[in-house]
């Protein structure tokens, strides 16, 4: 376990190893709910959904308020989703579930040792934006783009660094309820945002200022 611990961030990957190794080799380890809250943050920032969607629900069965873990889950799970994915009403309904609990959770979280306020206060901002992006998402897969609409602003707002995906929902989200100027507002913040969506994001301004020559904008 101290190696674990000790095993530096950066090498995300041989962390992600050593955290299989320790649940399978002591399954019922008391430290495994710490070495399962990292395997949820190290599998998504390595892209392996899979993996952290399992780990996950095993942390969560033991520890059930961990806030940081839920509002991932809640994130990703409507995020992860295509066509072939299956039983996507029960997902939607698990990711709102999800992303409604932490977000009852994150206002009574005590501050861990060695965070300043600021920090503390941050890293509460940043989970509250993924948990509110997992209820903006939720509501726009329903195709309930005005309930989508103020999940998405929360987010945006409150995330340090806001993710361009949520900016391009908003963008859509808008777009449908024919608020033009928010939807274009959205479509370049996401356009100016380096990614893969920046492309898509300056086709969406296209898109909603020739709309918008023909259809009236509905001030929100």
């Amino acid at each position: 376990m101290k190696a674990f611990r000790d095993a530096p961030l950066a090498d995300v990957s041989k962390k992600n190893q050593m955290g299989e190794d320790f649940v399978q080799k002591y399954p019922q380890s008391r430290y495994r709910v710490e070495v399962y809250s990292w395997l949820v943050k190290g599998y998504y920032g390595t892209g392996a959904i899979d993996k952290m969607e399992v780990a996950a629900e095993k942390e969560l069965a033991i520890q059930p308020d961990d806030a940081t873990t839920l509002a991932i889950m809640g994130q990703t799970l409507p995020r992860a989703m295509n066509a072939s994915t299956p039983d996507k009403d029960k997902r939607l309904v698990k990711a709102e579930q999800y992303s409604k609990k932490a977000l009852e959770l994150i206002p009574t979280l005590p501050k861990p040792a060695g965070l300043t306020d600021e920090q503390f206060s941050a890293a509460k901002n940043q989970t509250s934006a993924m948990a509110y992006s997992g209820l903006g998402l939720v509501a726009y897969r329903r195709g309930k783009f005005e309930d989508a609409i103020p999940s998405l602003e929360q987010s945006v707002k409150l995330d340090p660094n806001p993710d361009p995906v949520n900016y391009y929902l908003l963008g859509v989200a808008n777009e449908k309820g024919s608020h033009f100027d928010d939807a274009i507002a959205a479509f370049t913040k996401c356009a100016s945002s380096p990614g893969g969506l920046q492309p898509t994001c300056r086709a969406g301004i296209d898109e909603v200022k020739k709309l918008a020559t023909t259809q009236l904008n509905v001030p929100r």
